[in-house]
C-alpha cells in the first residue's frame, strides 16, 4: 500500500489522465488486498506440500504400492483443475473491470451530485448506475458460480483419493497383505493428505485471483511520468529565485507579489503550466536554469501552483494545513489568519484539532477555499503561484487576504494570477497578457489610465460579480 501510494503521489495527474478513477481506487484497495491474501494463505501451501511428503514417505516405508498411489495422485488431481482455473481467471479479470467502472461513476455521481441536483439529472443518472451495478452483479455471480465448481473440484477429488485408498487398504487386509493396525493407520494418513490436497487446490485459486490483481497494480508502479527527468540534471540554483516563461514573457521577480491578468481567460492554463513545469516545453526558468534540466522533484520543492482544484483531505484541521509538523500552533494560527479563515477555529471549540471530512464539505466554498491558501502559505515555497485564491470568498476577506499576503510573502517570489482589482491593488507589480504574451505591464492604478484592455478586463469582472 505504501509502495502504491508513493507512486501514485509522484504519478500525480499523470495516474488520473491514465487511468479511470475507479480504477485507481480499485488497485489502491482491492488488488491489494488479493495479492495480500496470497501470502497471508502461502502458510497453507507450504504446509500442504510437506504433509502430503511426510505422508506419501510414510506409506512408503509401510507399503510401496500405497506410497506411489498417493506420489502419482496428487500431482493428478492439481492438473485436473487446471481446465477451471482458466475460465476462472478470465471470469475474474471481467468482474474486476466491471468493478471498476462502476466505481468510476459512483465517484463522479457523488463528486457532482449538487449539479445533477441542479439541473435535475440525479433520476436518470441514478438508473444509469443501478443498470451498471446490476451488470457487476451478474458478473460477481459468474465468478461465484465457478468458485462454486472449483469448491466442488476441492471436495469431490480428495474425497476420491480417500475412498480409493480406503477400498484398497480394505482389500489388502482381508488377504493378510497389511494388518488392522496399518490399515488404521493409512486411514489417518488419509485424512491429513485429504486436507492437505484441499488447502493446496485453494491455494491455487486464490493465486489466479492474486493474478489478475497484481497485474493491475504493476501497471500502476511501472507507469512513467508524463513529464520526462532530464538524463544529467543540473544544479539547483541558490537563491534568491526569479522565475520566467520566455513564451510568455511573464516575470516573477523575487521580494515582491507579481500580479498576471490574462485578457482571455484561456491563457491562463498553458502560463500556470509552463511556470509550474506541468508540461514539456516552454523554457521556463528558475534563476535562469530550465525547469526541465532540473529534478522534477526539485523543481515541486521549490515551486508551487496553488488552484482552487487542489484537494482537500479527511482528518485533523492541523494534520491537513501542516503534514510535516513541523510549525507551531502559534505558526498554523498565524497563516489561518493571513489567508482570512480565522473564521473555522471560531467555528469549532477543538480549534485546530478538529476533525475535517473528505474535502471538507462541512464548510462553504469560501471557506474551503481559504483553507487552500493557509496551507499553501504554510508550505512557504521558495516560489508561489497563486491562481485565483479569492474567487468565492467575500469581498471583506478578499481584501483582508490581499492586506496580509505581501506580508507573510516578504523575501519571496509570488505570482498572483487574477482579475480581482483588491489582490491586484495589493501587488507590486502586474503583468498583462493579451493572447498569451506580455502587452503591457507596471503597477494596477497605472494600468488603469493607461491600458484601456486591461481596465475593460479587470471592470468587466467587477460589474459581473456585482450582477451576480
Amino acid at each position: 500500500m505504501q509502495v502504491i501510494t508513493r507512486r501514485s503521489s509522484r504519478l500525480g495527474p499523470t495516474l488520473t489522465r491514465r487511468l479511470p478513477t475507479g480504477e485507481v481506487v480499485a488497485v489502491g484497495t482491492d488488488d491489494i488486498d488479493r495479492i495480500g491474501e496470497v501470502y497471508e494463505r502461502s502458510n497453507l501451501f507450504v504446509s500442504s506440500v510437506v504433509a502430503v511428503l511426510v505422508v506419501a514417505f510414510l506409506m512408503l516405508t509401510s507399503h510401496v504400492t500405497f506410497g506411489l498411489i498417493v506420489l502419482v495422485a496428487v500431482p493428478l488431481i492439481v492438473v485436473g483443475m487446471v481446465p477451471l482455473l482458466r475460465p476462472l481467471n478470465h471470469r475474474t479479470h471481467a468482474h474486476r473491470d466491471r468493478q471498476a467502472e462502476l466505481t468510476t461513476r459512483a465517484t463522479d455521481l457523488v463528486a457532482g451530485l449538487r449539479v445533477l441536483r441542479g439541473v435535475g439529472g440525479e433520476r436518470s443518472t441514478g438508473e444509469r448506475y443501478r443498470a451498471e451495478s446490476q451488470r457487476v452483479r451478474a458478473a460477481g455471480v459468474r465468478v461465484g458460480w465457478m468458485d462454486a465448481a472449483l469448491e466442488a473440484v476441492r471436495t469431490l477429488y480428495p474425497g476420491l483419493l480417500l475412498v480409493g485408498i480406503v477400498w484398497y487398504g480394505a482389500r489388502l487386509a482381508l488377504v493378510g497383505e497389511i494388518t488392522v493396525g496399518q490399515l488404521v493407520a493409512f486411514y489417518g494418513y488419509t485424512g491429513a493428505l485429504s486436507t492437505a490436497v484441499r488447502y493446496f487446490m485453494l491455494f491455487s485459486s486464490d493465486v489466479v485471483t492474486a493474478r489478475v490483481a497484481a497485474a493491475r497494480v504493476v501497471r500502476v508502479l511501472g507507469m512513467e511520468h508524463d513529464l520526462t527527468e532530464p538524463a544529467a540534471p543540473a544544479e539547483a540554483p541558490a537563491g534568491p529565485h526569479d522565475l520566467h516563461d520566455p513564451t510568455s514573457g511573464v516575470l516573477l521577480a523575487h521580494g515582491r507579489v507579481t500580479g498576471v491578468v490574462c485578457a482571455d481567460q484561456t491563457d491562463v492554463a498553458p502560463v500556470v503550466e509552463r511556470l509550474g513545469r506541468y508540461r514539456d516545453g516552454g523554457g521556463a526558468e528558475l534563476s535562469g536554469v530550465r525547469l526541465d534540466a532540473l529534478p522534477l522533484r526539485e523543481v515541486r520543492r521549490r515551486v508551487l501552483v496553488a488552484a482552487n482544484d487542489a484537494h482537500l483531505f479527511s482528518g485533523r484541521l492541523r494534520d491537513e494545513l501542516d503534514p510535516g509538523g513541523a510549525g507551531t500552533d502559534e505558526h498554523v494560527t498565524a497563516m489561518l489568519r493571513a489567508a482570512s479563515a480565522e473564521d473555522v477555529l471560531a467555528q469549532s471549540p477543538l480549534g485546530l484539532d478538529v476533525e475535517l471530512t473528505e474535502r471538507a464539505r462541512e464548510y462553504s466554498g469560501g471557506q474551503q477555499q481559504r483553507l487552500r491558501l493557509a496551507r499553501a502559505l504554510l508550505r512557504d515555497p521558495d516560489v508561489l503561484i497563486l491562481v485565483e485564491p479569492t474567487s468565492a470568498v467575500d469581498a471583506h476577506s478578499e481584501a483582508a487576504v490581499a492586506e496580509r499576503l505581501r506580508g507573510v510573502r516578504a523575501d519571496r517570489t509570488t505570482g498572483v494570477v487574477t482579475t480581482s482589482p483588491l489582490l491586484l491593488d495589493r501587488t507590486d507589480h502586474v503583468q498583462f497578457l493579451v493572447e498569451g504574451r506580455v502587452a503591457a505591464e507596471g503597477t494596477h492604478r497605472d494600468l488603469l489610465r493607461t491600458h484601456d484592455a486591461y481596465a475593460a478586463t479587470v471592470l468587466r469582472t467587477t460589474l459581473e460579480e456585482e450582477t451576480v
